[in-house]
């Protein structure tokens, strides 16, 4: 090695050493992502009042990492139609990404004396329509915003905020349930953004600013008094926290998750991988080996049959046979009794169990397991044998 390339190799070094040396000398900049995250100690995540609610409430906190529909549906006893378990939902975010199926849930469960509390800017349409209720956004809105309590004991508890706002309302509410508990202003008219509907024998607590529970609004001023009066109207029950950290969602387990956390680093990663596989490209084209050829399988529909039974076996995909068998089931229904399959109800499940000549009982069961196996999102082996035996129980009764 020549003293040039010494030379060069040195300088490389240095400017290596140089561009490291002003990237960790660089103050990290503040994150204002709206995560509303539990885990998040940026400004608008949750992570301050996640640990605080164990003070609050004294019962038990359990996360919810998965849809609001499957944790509560396993609690569901389909014999006497009740649930095992009782509490407070409770739900924090910038949008309600909550799904019909999982919305109807949730009223299913505060129906049986429960407790829904959900603080968003953008409810579940499921719930506007069930409970009569309407939003409006004034697009229009600048400056401050004050929130306030209807209850005078909460008159020294209104907080000021000046930052991720966002001026939604309820327009109209159903009088003969609903009643106001807050108030938000952004000039001299209160609006509702704070109230609670009864439904059966349950609650529904509905708040419109969620931006009151993030770290920055907790940790200024005097602001956790708005928050902790908010929740003082929830019953000291366990509360169920639908945590923004789903097991599909998660990136805690990966090996790469603070590679891919870093902005540097995950496109360092990227690059890196396109620079290999265009290597492999490359070379592939030149030093393939001879492909060999093989003797494709014969073209019977036995081979072809036990072939495609064998990939579904080995992939374990469940969900995608589960789906499979309830088209070809429903496809047969359509085809053989001219029902519309559209909507699997009860008016449904006793057409199809008077034209069929099947028994009620069996038949209901039949399309409640149907319905039921095509609202989970992860379906194991033993729902696709379940949904095997009961149609073919459907067919031979």
């Amino acid at each position: 090695m020549n003293k040039t390339i010494k030379i060069y190799i040195g300088l490389l070094i240095l400017l290596f050493g140089g561009a490291i040396a002003i990237e960790f000398s660089k103050p990290k900049p503040i994150n204002w992502s709206r995560t509303f995250n539990e885990r998040h100690t940026i400004p608008y995540g949750t992570f301050v009042l996640y640990n605080e609610l164990p003070e609050i409430f004294k019962d038990t906190i359990q996360n919810i990492t998965v849809s609001p529909y499957e944790f509560f549906d396993d609690y569901f006893n389909w014999e006497d139609s009740t649930y095992t378990t009782s509490g407070t939902y409770m739900f924090i975010d910038d949008y309600a990404d909550v799904g019909d199926v999982s919305a109807q849930e949730l009223l299913d469960f505060a129906s049986h004396g429960n407790t829904i509390f959900m603080s968003a800017n953008y409810l579940p349409q499921k719930f506007l329509d069930t409970l009569g209720i309407e939003l409006k956004n004034d697009f229009d809105f600048t400056g401050k915003a004050q929130f306030s309590l209807a209850n005078p004991t909460f008159k020294n508890d209104s907080i000021t905020i000046d930052r991720g706002l966002s001026n939604i309302y309820f327009s109209e509410l159903d009088s003969t349930r609903t009643t106001v508990l807050g108030y938000q202003k952004f000039s001299e008219e209160n609006r509702i953004n704070y109230i609670k509907v009864d439904h059966e024998y349950g609650e529904l607590y509905l708040h419109l600013q969620p931006m009151a529970f993030t770290n920055f609004s907790l940790l200024k001023n005097d602001n956790k008094k708005y928050a902790a009066a908010i929740l003082s109207y929830l019953p000291d029950e366990p509360i169920f926290f639908d945590s923004r950290n789903k097991k599909q969602m998660e990136l805690g387990n990966s090996p790469l998750r603070f590679v891919l956390s870093q902005p540097a680093l995950k496109w360092a990663w990227i690059l890196g991988l396109v620079s290999l596989f265009v290597f492999i490209f490359f070379n592939a084209k030149r030093k393939q080996r001879i492909v060999k050829v093989i003797k494709p399988l014969e073209n019977s529909t036995i081979a072809f049959t036990k072939t495609i039974g064998n990939l579904y076996y080995e992939t374990k995909d469940h969900n995608n046979l589960i789906d499979k068998k309830i088209t070809y089931f429903l496809e047969t229904i359509r085809r053989k009794y001219y029902l519309d399959t559209q909507l699997l109800d009860q008016k449904f499940v006793k057409n199809l169990s008077l034209k069929s000549g099947k028994d009620f009982g069996k038949t209901k069961k039949t399309i409640n397991l149907i319905v039921h196996l095509k609202a989970k999102q992860l379906c194991n082996e033993e729902d696709l044998k379940n949904l095997n035996k009961t149609i073919e129980d459907f067919y031979n009764t």
